[in-house]
């Protein structure tokens, strides 16, 4: 059956599916001999899949292995060459690559899995399918409940905010405590980083689990094979993440409430505004402390005139007519001939 080139190169172990994609893009993969691009599909026993010239071979048999790392181990090859610290891969005898799912720091011990399964160590490792890892962690002090908040919302660090963990206190003491960390992700010595930020440094850290697969009573070094079950317990994620959902959708409900208040800015009170100031001098006197008795015996306004009276003229005129029109020429509401007139009203239209 055919299948795209990047699962089958994952499948054989050759590199993950991303890696394989790159491979792919660079122009480095032929199928029956012709390159490759992203998207075809090919049946190793029938197509010819070349790599860099070599044949692709059919993926052999799934491969699991958990192995308890000891300090000083590395998980990955070294970076330098003179670096003579022992591997992971160096403590199992297998012939072939193995992914490694969960790496840890030289420093730090525990449990990590190691399969010619690309495809589900891509899974299991990268942070995007929020998959969990939970490490044992001794530090420095009893972290207050506010540290362990702040700790479990997530810390800025220099490549940006962790996400949300759940973390609890296992035994706690004021010179150190036993900490159960459940994260979705794993950056670089992320937990030993953000444990000194808080004031807590880290003294040792074990990962325990990973899924729901327990390290067990496995001695330091130990290595053994997984069997179908502890696979399936592998894949299954720690019931904590559920709590780490619900706490990332309230970070989420909580920042869309802050960004909503700060887009639509509450409107601002009457008078505050350069010249909007619409009180009075005597007011203003007042609100600043320099209210008088004399201003008790000030309007604090001139007062408004009047509205005029039927006859045209205003109460405050002294009984004066309104300029303008003679009030003899006004004209009586809806008559349409003027107060005082004996004319008979003027005919609209023609005559028929």
């Amino acid at each position: 059956m055919k299948e795209r080139l990047q699962k089958l190169m994952a499948m054989s172990g050759i590199a993950s599916r991303r890696a394989s994609e790159e491979l792919i893009r660079a122009g480095r993969v032929r199928v029956n001999g012709q390159t490759a691009k992203l998207g075809d599909q090919a049946d190793l026993s029938v197509d010819v899949v070349e790599i860099d010239g070599q044949r692709l071979n059919p993926p052999e048999a799934r491969v699991y292995y958990a192995i308890n790392k000891p300090r000083n181990v590395l998980t990955s090859p070294p970076e330098r060459a003179d670096d003579k610290r022992k591997t992971v891969l160096q403590m199992i005898p297998h012939q072939g690559h193995l992914f490694s799912i969960g790496r840890l720091d030289a420093d730090s011990e525990g449990l990590v899995v190691l399969t010619n399964d690309g495809e589900l160590a891509q899974q299991l490792s990268h942070p995007r399918y929020r998959h969990t890892k939970t490490y044992r962690v001794l530090v420095t002090g009893l972290p207050s409940t506010e540290t362990l908040e702040h700790w479990q919302d997530g810390v800025y660090l220099e490549e940006g905010r962790t996400a949300p963990c759940h973390v609890v206190i296992v035994r706690g003491d004021v010179k150190e405590s036993i900490l159960l960390v459940t994260m979705t992700e794993g950056r670089k010595r992320q937990i030993r980083r953000v444990a000194s930020i808080l004031g807590h440094p880290v003294r040792r850290l074990t990962r325990r689990s990973i899924g729901c697969l327990e390290l067990g009573n496995m001695k330091s070094g130990e290595w053994r094979t997984l069997t179908d079950a502890e696979i399936s317990l592998l894949k299954t994620p720690a019931p904590e993440l559920k709590l780490i959902r619900k706490r990332a959708a309230a970070l989420r409900a909580a920042r869309g409430r802050r960004e909503s208040s700060s887009e639509t800015p509450a409107q601002s009170p009457r008078g505050v505004g350069k010249n909007d100031d619409v009180r009075s001098e005597r007011q203003r006197r007042y609100a600043r402390g320099e209210y008088t008795e004399k201003d008790g015996s000030e309007p604090d306004r001139p007062a408004r005139r009047r509205p005029s009276t039927p006859t045209g003229r205003r109460h405050d005129d002294g009984g004066k007519p309104k300029p303008g029109r003679p009030a003899s020429s006004r004209r009586k509401p809806g008559t349409g001939k003027p107060r005082g007139s004996s004319k008979p009203p003027r005919k609209r239209g023609r005559d028929s």
